[in-house]
């Protein structure tokens, strides 16, 4: 992100984070040669976009008259048809790697590996289980989307800083091509994803907050220590981690 960005930069990286990190289609696909290290501070409005899709299946689906579980079940379906799955991946990826690799060689190569095994598939339940959870306790379609909200957008927000603060584990790889995040764009970033947590209020945002930094820090650190840096599935694993995290307190500060 450059020091004055003009209003096309802006819409090139939101255009670029849409496309990226979800299965939305613009019109065109020129971005200005925009790449995504400079683009990612946009990342935010990725998690909008899923927020309001799981937003409007909620509400038609408690329009219809479907009990709060079910509701649930087809707005968490609607967020991960959104984006592909393209965050679960990771999650499920990480799982298998750091729970299955002994050396930091092998879990980069079972993190590679398009097969999922116990360790990824039972991650992916208990994510599962918990985002559903969250979502039906939630009383109708307006506290769905400020919960949507503020799990999408403020786990997308941490995309920038991760990407900064932690080298690649690769010398190749999705992360490696990115580019280098600037200070100024992961600042930025962050930023967006810390001012959608006041759908929670200030309450819900300040201990989402505080939860989310603890939470950075300890998968840093896990990351550092297992594979020495981070790498595409990383950052796909903090996404579902914070997104499982907001939404949990999401529950409690949305709650009837």
């Amino acid at each position: 992100m450059t020091a004055s960005p003009s209003p096309r930069q802006l819409l090139d990286d939101i255009g670029l984070s849409l496309v990226f990190f979800t299965r939305l289609r613009l019109p065109s696909s020129d971005f200005g040669g925009r790449n995504l290290a400079e683009a990612i501070w946009a990342a935010p409005f990725a998690g909008l976009a899923a927020a309001v899709i799981g937003a409007l299946v909620s509400a038609i689906a408690t329009g219809l008259g479907l009990a709060a579980g079910p509701a649930a079940a087809l707005t968490l379906a609607a967020t991960m048809f959104a984006t592909g799955c393209l965050h679960e991946d990771g999650l499920s990826d990480i799982a298998d790697g750091f729970g299955g690799g002994r050396t930091r060689e092998k879990k980069l190569e079972i993190m590679r590996d398009s097969r999922i095994g116990a360790y990824g598939a039972a991650t992916l339940g208990i994510s599962l289980l918990i985002r559903w959870s969250a979502l039906s306790e939630l009383a109708g379609p307006g506290h769905v989307f400020l919960a949507l909200l503020a799990a999408h957008a403020s786990s997308r927000g941490l995309f920038g800083a991760f990407m900064r603060l932690l080298p690649p584990a690769r010398a190749d790889g999705l992360s490696a091509n990115a580019g280098s995040v600037s200070a100024e764009t992961a600042i930025v970033g962050a930023a967006l994803g810390a001012v959608a947590l006041l759908a929670l209020g200030l309450g819900g945002a300040i201990a989402a907050l505080i939860l989310l930094g603890l939470l950075f820090a300890a998968f840093r650190a896990l990351c550092l220590s297992q594979i020495g840096g981070q790498t595409g599935d990383t950052i796909g694993a903090l996404q579902q981690l914070a997104e499982i995290a907001v939404l949990l307190v999401a529950s409690v500060s949305l709650s009837p």
